[in-house]
């Protein structure tokens, strides 16, 4: 059996980037570089052409994702310099048909991209037959944000008589899998080209992949996964997933001794009425957040330091009240994050109005119960329970971008150069 081949997918932006993100990664063992579908739309042929001059000898994939104009497009990349030209597996036969006449003529390979293609092992069967020689067991970034395992895709491949490739949010481990599942090609993306050690994480993989492991993980609850994955990343990270949505304004007070995590239990309460801010303190379970709405009051506290220690004591994660919180002083020497919008030694009475576990507007956000909340010294942010693990992943892909950056601009870059920002401006 071969060694699979090791392709590193350049899914990024800006050239200069991607070169260096290239050489390194081939230092480190890759074998093939894909110029990704964003580096393609953002710089067209000249990204071939580059990585042509750069790297005379490697094989190079031109990730088209072709769904017409199959000859024009893949004499187009042959010409710049590509070896193997990406169509998408569920373009029409004449789209491939046409692909492969000019993939012949110029002496190049077709990998047909599986993504959306809903009878994979038929359509893949279908295009070895039409005389593709690579098909791409791909699932596409977003389905990945949404959980979907391009393991799963590889296996329904096997027996093919055609070299098969895997692709879609792979690392090391689930590489090392992949390979023992009988990969040809093994396609890493983010986890290579975002790393602040492209080289190092490049020797990972390929020593992961050249002794291959088929091992099966600790089967895990879905909160069990968004809140390993929430652990990784920050309130900002979160926000960015959410298209700069779902913060918190006005928590002008807050003591942050660490992260808060966990899901909403919500109160609405009125005028400072702490009956159902303690009572819901024995709903919670351990990590969950508690978020209380005083009715818009800051005059008068819901919150004491003696419903503090009372959730500390139930394991709750953290506390945020949109309205004030008294006893800020013994609060500050306990261990349980706060949050708040004022302080105010007034305390209300507790009369027993509002409702614990029903949606309540907290803070300029609608929290539901169930809905998740990651928090920090930047503020606090609400996560649409039904979108956790989906905006937990794709907050996961934005730290680790920004560990790259980081990374580049400590080699001496800066924020500015490294993301074109004229390039980029409005017209």
């Amino acid at each position: 059996m071969e060694r699979p081949i090791l392709q590193v997918a350049l899914d990024l932006t800006e050239l200069a980037r991607a070169q260096k993100i290239a050489e390194e990664a081939l230092f480190g063992g890759a074998d093939w570089i894909e110029i990704g579908t964003p580096l393609v739309k953002s710089e067209g042929m000249q990204a071939v052409r580059a990585l042509r001059a750069q790297f005379p000898d490697t094989t190079l994939v031109a990730d088209l994702k072709t769904s017409d104009t199959g000859g024009i497009e893949v004499e187009m990349a042959a010409k710049a310099g590509a070896n193997v030209v990406c169509v998408l597996a569920n373009a029409d036969n004449a789209v491939i048909m046409d692909a492969l006449r000019g993939a012949a003529l110029y002496g190049v390979k077709i990998m047909a991209d599986m993504m959306n293609v809903k009878d994979v092992y038929s359509r893949a069967a279908e295009l070895a037959g039409l005389g593709v020689q690579i098909i791409n067991a791909h699932v596409g970034i977003d389905q990945q944000m949404e959980g979907k395992d391009p393991l799963d895709l590889l296996e329904k491949l096997s027996g093919l008589p055609v070299k098969i490739a895997v692709a879609g949010g792979l690392n090391a481990e689930t590489a090392s899998k992949a390979a023992a599942r009988g990969a040809d090609i093994i396609i890493i993306g983010g986890t290579i080209v975002k790393s602040a050690d492209v080289t190092q994480t490049t020797r990972e993989v390929r020593d992961a992949i050249d002794k291959p492991v088929e091992g099966k993980a600790a089967a895990k609850t879905l909160d069990e996964s968004i809140r390993e994955l929430l652990e990784l990343v920050s309130a900002p990270n979160v926000t960015d997933a959410l298209y700069r949505k779902g913060a918190m304004s006005g928590l002008s007070v807050q003591y942050v001794p660490r992260k808060v995590i966990g899901k909403a239990v919500t109160v609405q309460t009125f005028g400072g009425d702490w009956s159902k801010p303690v009572q819901a303190i024995d709903v919670c379970k351990p990590g969950d957040v508690l978020v209380i709405n005083n009715d818009g009051r800051t005059d008068i506290a819901p919150w004491g330091e003696l419903a503090t220690r009372s959730a500390e004591n139930k394991g709750v994660a953290g506390i945020i009240i949109d309205g004030a919180v008294r006893d800020w002083d013994d609060i500050i020497t306990l261990g349980i994050p706060v949050y708040a919008t004022s302080v105010q030694p007034n305390a209300g009475e507790p009369k027993g109005f509002g409702e614990i576990n029903t949606e309540i507007s907290a803070c300029g956000q609608s929290v539901r119960p169930g809905d998740w909340i990651i928090g920090d010294l930047s503020g606090i942010v609400v996560i649409p329970r039904e979108r956790a693990y989906e905006v937990a992943r794709r907050a996961v892909e934005i730290h680790k971008t920004e560990i790259r950056v980081r990374e580049e601009i400590h080699r001496g870059g800066t924020l500015g150069s490294l993301s074109q920002l004229l390039r980029w401006d409005k017209k």
